[in-house]
């Protein structure tokens, strides 16, 4: 018996007689899947946490618990729902998974397997596998999400050039260049490990000019606290630079890298990622900023809707005392307990009578006959 299963029994009534302990409560059932109490409970413990490593303290913490606890159950069908969807649609993310895992592995430089199952074991105080699960569920609802809605949110161009001729006042600019870093550190190092980093600062340049990535190539080989964040560093206005960093990156195009700039701390690689002119930005350059504008409070209502959908048409049952949030109307979600089911009982009157009912109707005449069949005893 699975252990599934047994927590089923164990949840639905079996488990009432006084010599039996419940393991675990059953508080709704999602088509073939079910969450449980301690599902619920673990959301809230992931709840506490995310307020405090934001800094909430005192009363704002019962208070931000208090509203949004009440979507923990809601937030957990909703997941339930679109993974069940992602595998009816056939929906993998084996790739995408095995890459971002690689990744985060390449991020903090970790080339050990094992040791790199026991980081994220540190980390997020979890077992490796059911990390790679949430990730693997979290890319999935993902897919099914920009496959079954975003991917049906069309905005024609007119109406995008519409608001951009509405709203022409938020779209003025000082002059701004954004950029990202590799830094090949010399921290520490005697003249020949200065040499060394030198030479790797400019084999960086010339891959990153041969057009590999230079996003990856910052996460993978840079020395700086950016490498997390593939080297980006935001919008810097010119008074704000270093004029002699300022002189290399202003009025250069899209896609310019610099030379390696030696710096206190080591070698500077910088690329130009965006270049805003100071004035009135041309539609052309924010057509991509004014759809997603547009977009998005689009993009949220319909989500909903698709999860209410999906709740209509799937077997789902709610214990007393548990609220969905985002029931959809008119769904019946009465919890339906297997233990207070009674088996169908007969007397043995009853089987005896049936049994005898059975033998009779050999005796009965055959219609367009003019004899009955002969009893088994001739």
């Amino acid at each position: 018996m699975s252990p599934r299963v047994s927590v089923l029994l164990l949840a639905t009534g079996l488990a009432a007689a006084a010599d039996v302990a419940v393991l675990e409560e059953i508080i709704a059932k999602v088509n073939g899947d079910i969450v449980t109490r301690s599902e619920i409970e673990r959301s809230r413990q992931q709840l506490l946490a995310e307020l405090e490593q934001r800094g909430v303290t005192g009363d704002a913490v019962k208070q931000a618990v208090q509203e949004r606890e009440k979507d923990l159950l809601r937030d957990r069908i909703d997941q339930l729902l679109l993974i069940q969807k992602g595998k009816e649609l056939n929906i993998t993310v084996d790739q995408e998974l095995s890459k971002a895992l690689a990744e985060i592995q390449l991020q903090y430089k970790i080339a050990d397997s094992d040791k790199f199952q026991q980081f994220i074991r540190e980390q997020t105080g979890m077992p490796f596998e059911d990390y790679k699960n949430e990730m693997k569920n979290s890319m999935l609802t993902q897919r099914v999400i920009r496959q079954e809605v975003g991917g049906r949110i069309n905005i024609p161009k007119p109406e995008a050039l519409k608001y951009y001729e509405e709203h022409k006042q938020e779209y003025l600019r000082e002059e701004r260049v954004f950029l990202r870093e590799i830094l090949v550190s010399t921290e520490g190092k005697d003249a020949a490990g200065v040499a060394a980093a030198e030479k790797k600062a400019k084999d960086l340049t010339a891959r990153a000019r041969k057009g590999e990535r230079f996003a990856e190539l910052a996460r993978d080989h840079s020395d700086a606290a950016t490498a997390r964040n593939f080297g980006e560093l935001g919008g810097w206005k010119r008074a704000d630079l270093l004029k002699e960093i300022a002189d290399l990156v202003f009025d250069k195009p899209k896609g310019h890298i610099t030379e390696p700039v030696r710096r206190d701390n080591g070698f500077l690689i910088l690329r130009v990622e965006e270049q805003h002119k100071a004035g009135q930005a041309a539609f052309e350059d924010v057509e991509s900023e004014i759809m997603e504008k547009i977009y998005m409070p689009r993009f949220q209502p319909k989500i909903r809707e698709f999860l209410t959908q999906l709740r209509t048409d799937a077997f789902l049952e709610i214990k007393k005392g548990y609220l969905d949030s985002a029931a959809a109307p008119g769904k019946d979600t009465t919890w339906s307990d297997p233990a207070q089911l009674k088996p169908e009982t007969v007397t043995k009157e009853e089987v005896a009578s049936r049994t005898r009912r059975r033998r009779l109707l050999w005796l009965v005449p055959i219609p367009g006959t003019r004899t009955s069949p002969k009893s088994s005893s001739n």
